[in-house]
């Protein structure tokens, strides 16, 4: 399945390459969108050495590691959210009858390979808060790790979001809070947020093992809100247990179909 995901993606960029001007001025422009996300927490910097009791190069590092898994799956999976289109449109029949899971298929459909220069922009931003924090390198396999585990989280709510769509074709934005406007709560320390908000992306959506907790651990900060130790390690579980769930939702969603219309 991998091979084939890489298949159709390589398809696809192998006809955006042909439009070689336009391809390049993207490639940029997924670079500077990137660096927008940057240049507000720069901004904050320049008029506070803290913020909710973290460093610039902490918060960076909070950001990088966030801004790392979900750019992954910006690029390759976030054409999950273009379902309801499918749907509407009686397409989604053709990518059932192929003998290709769906979720592959939409997916690698209309790939966008110019969102690669987000995900450059992470790695550097990553490299750069790594360095200038001089971690602790009997802590910095936890790093992979983390990064691993919010690649699976984000790519299970986009899989969350598909599935969502196959009851609400029509409301598309719906489905996008659950994946662009839960990344916008990971790019700065959970600490600046009510207790209930961060308890609620802990133990009921766990977007808090995306970057908080294990980044915590990295950090060798102590959790603002008393949360136990052992929570830093449990980012792996979560992540299963929400992939779980998706895939779930996922096969209800198309179990349940019954073409255009329904």
């Amino acid at each position: 399945m991998v091979r084939t995901y890489f298949l159709l993606a390589w398809t696809w960029t192998r006809a955006a390459a042909a439009y070689r001007a336009s391809f390049i001025l993207m490639l940029v422009f997924g670079l500077a969108t990137g660096a927008m996300d940057v240049a507000a927490i720069l901004v904050v910097f320049a008029n506070t050495d803290a913020l909710a009791g973290f460093t610039r190069e902490e918060v960076l590092f909070l950001y990088g590691t966030a801004s790392l898994a979900f750019t992954v799956c910006d690029t390759f999976v976030s054409n999950l959210d273009r379902i309801s289109q499918h749907i509407k449109a009686g397409t989604l029949d053709t990518f059932l009858i192929r003998p290709v899971p769906a979720w592959i298929q939409i997916a690698a459909d209309r790939f966008v390979p110019t969102r690669i220069g987000r995900v450059v922009q992470a790695v550097a931003v990553l490299a750069y808060a790594v360095a200038a924090l001089g971690l602790d390198w009997r802590r910095a396999w936890m790093i992979p790790v983390m990064i691993v585990t919010g690649i699976v989280i984000f790519a299970a709510l986009w899989t969350l979001a598909g599935a969502l769509q196959f009851a609400l074709t029509d409301a598309p934005e719906v489905a996008n809070s659950f994946t662009y406007g839960t990344y916008q709560l990971n790019q700065y320390p959970l600490s600046i947020y009510a207790l209930d908000l961060v308890r609620g992306i802990t133990y009921a959506l766990p977007l808090a093992f995306v970057n908080w907790q294990p980044g915590l651990y990295v950090l060798g900060r102590d959790d603002p809100f008393g949360t136990p130790g052992f929570m830093r390690f449990l980012g792996p579980a979560a992540a299963l247990v929400l992939a779980l769930a998706a895939a779930a939702a996922w096969r209800q969603g198309i179990r349940h179909y019954r073409s255009t219309g329904s």
